[in-house]
């Protein structure tokens, strides 16, 4: 018990951060985030003993947290709580060229909010995470050619939302 203890430990110190971004940018809300980033690691807790390593412990606790985010998503249906997007290095740029980065930054990550939930996970795994097509296919548990569909529908989907939008 005390092993698993430790190892968790470790784990959300390694992975807690990046695994709250993610959340944090599906639900769009901190303290949901931060909710729902401390449920992904109770769930690690209980699962612990059954992890076989077949994935990387980031891809296990990505999964864990898709899980917690299908189950939240089904408990809730709307949040009301906004992020700020970040941004790049813009220590270079004049302030008009911030403020049109902010703006198209906040317009696409309005369109991706709008994608159903399928697709604005690809995009954000793939694009925004930048997470390989095979550890995609572990974290949503599906296989490679389904994470390659799904991507290119997304991407069709999310052009279409900027250009009429």
């Amino acid at each position: 018990m005390e092993l698993q203890e430790s190892v968790l430990e470790e784990l959300f110190h390694q992975y807690s951060p990046i695994i709250y971004r993610y959340i944090l940018f599906v639900t769009k809300c901190r303290e949901e985030a931060e909710d729902l980033t401390q449920e992904v690691f109770i769930n690690a807790y209980r699962g612990l003993p059954n992890y076989r390593g077949e994935s990387s412990y980031k891809t296990w606790l990505y999964s864990i947290a898709r899980n917690v985010i299908i189950d939240h998503f089904r408990k809730k249906r709307k949040s009301n709580c906004l992020i700020d997007l970040p941004l790049p290095d813009q220590n270079h740029l004049v302030p008009e060229e911030v403020l049109d980065r902010k703006e198209k930054a906040q317009i696409l990550h309005r369109a991706i909010m709008e994608l159903k939930f399928p697709y604005r996970e690809i995009v954000i795994l793939r694009k925004i995470k930048g997470y390989s097509i095979v550890e995609t296919a572990n974290i949503l548990g599906c296989n490679e050619g389904k994470v390659k569909v799904t991507l290119h529908r997304a991407l069709h989907r999310l052009k279409h939302k900027l250009k009429s939008g």
